[in-house]
């Protein structure tokens, strides 16, 4: 339960410092903008990374996995959806429902609703002693699924932000390459893991992809730049090592320390909602989302707790399926998904690139800060729910063991 509350108040430190940051920098702050950036990218790649590697799956075996991906993808696709729409419907007046500008905007920053943070939701039942259960198990394949398919979908919704250029081609060559490269080459080689290593391949990634933007820039210009994301190259990185799991305090509070330090960095990359003229920032916005007037600050807290409700209700996704289990531990599935972290974080700043902005990026921050308190409140209501189903089947079949079940 620390270690959440330490992500919702790094994410809220970086949120606070980022009000005052122009202000605080003054000639330097574009510089120190671009030196955060660096290291937000850097940082998130490490902990994509680590995702990749959480990515297990026996290939012989692949058909069977075709259940859970479709649940994992449908679990993901939910929360988005009820979010975008009720951005769109709700947030945006009736003569942009229908404009697709607001509709690639919203679909966009909403995002941020679909992945489940596994590293989290891991340390925590493990933590509370699941980590022999079925629910464990079935929730690792679940919400790495549901990380990999936010990676894929962000390929396309970036695509459409950037309209039909001959540089679309590209990137979608880049990430075919890079999708067969990581299933093929899946825990392949044998490459050093420690958090050194992976930091070191971090700052790699990070310049290889940092680096095709900057050649395609000074040759086509800004507009006619390739830009890849850290995500799926980090990701399949983290895919195609020979599994390593290397259990020990300095890599925990190292992987943790950088993962705090993302999270404030996500905080600090927001813009200005204190102290500003907001009218100015419409006239001056260049996106849709950006040039909606801001609502008061009771009526944004209104709002994330509907978005809450919304982004999680879809994750209940799960409940209708794995019938041969009781309800009670389908449900728990569910509940176990709806720890957000550091993917969505990662969502955030990729649509704050694109200048998204607005009354529903504000909803979006704290609605993942809100998510990220209530996580410690989730993982016992799992649980209890799964401890309560040991217990139903137990007195059934008075014969059961505990290993049976955990």
């Amino acid at each position: 339960m620390k270690k959440v509350l330490l992500f919702s108040f790094f994410l809220m430190s970086g949120l606070v410092v980022s009000q005052f940051l122009p202000v605080l920098a003054g000639a330097h702050f574009p510089v120190v903008k671009t030196v955060s950036n660096i290291l937000l990218f850097v940082t998130l790649s490490f902990i994509m990374i680590n995702v990749g590697r959480e990515f297990e799956v026996d290939k012989n075996r692949w058909r069977s996995y075709a259940t859970d991906y479709f649940i994992a993808m449908a679990t993901a696709a939910l929360p988005w959806l009820f979010v975008a729409l009720y951005y769109i419907f709700v947030l945006l007046p009736s003569e942009y429902w229908a404009d697709w500008t607001a509709w690639k905007e919203n679909l966009l920053l909403s995002r941020f609703a679909a992945p489940t943070s596994a590293g989290i939701l891991f340390t925590m039942l493990a933590a509370a002693g699941l980590k022999s259960s079925w629910l464990y198990k079935k929730v690792q394949v679940l919400a790495i699924f549901d990380d990999l398919d936010t990676i894929l979908l962000m390929i396309p919704l970036q695509i459409m932000m950037m309209g039909l250029k001959w540089q679309l081609f590209v990137i979608l060559f880049i990430v075919f390459i890079l999708l067969v490269l990581g299933w093929k080459k899946m825990g392949a080689y044998n490459m050093p893991q420690n958090w050194r290593a992976i930091l070191l391949y971090s700052v790699g990634v990070f310049a290889v992809c940092q680096s095709i933007y900057l050649v395609t820039e000074m040759l086509y210009g800004h507009d006619g730049s390739i830009h890849i994301e850290v995500l799926l190259p980090a990701f399949v990185l983290g895919m195609i090592m020979k599994h390593k799991h290397i259990e020990s305090k300095i890599e925990y509070k190292v992987a943790t320390a950088i993962s705090f330090i993302f999270m404030f960095l996500v905080g600090l990359s927001m813009p200005r909602f204190i102290g500003v003229n907001f009218d100015e920032l419409m006239d001056s916005a260049t996106t849709l989302t950006a040039a909606q007037p801001m609502m008061g600050w009771g009526m944004i807290a209104v709002h994330v707790i509907i978005v809450s409700f919304l982004s999680n209700l879809g994750k209940l996704f799960p409940v209708f399926f794995y019938r041969e289990r009781r309800k009670r531990e389908r449900l728990a599935l569910s509940i176990g998904m709806f720890t957000r972290g550091e993917v969505g974080a990662g969502v955030i700043f990729i649509a704050l690139g694109y200048s998204l902005g607005g009354p529903a990026l504000a909803i979006s921050v704290l609605t993942l800060v809100l998510n990220l308190i209530l996580t410690g409140i989730f993982v016992v209501w799992v649980k209890k729910l799964t401890i309560s189903a040991y217990k139903a089947d137990a007195h059934q079949m008075p014969g059961i063991e505990n290993k049976d079940i955990f």
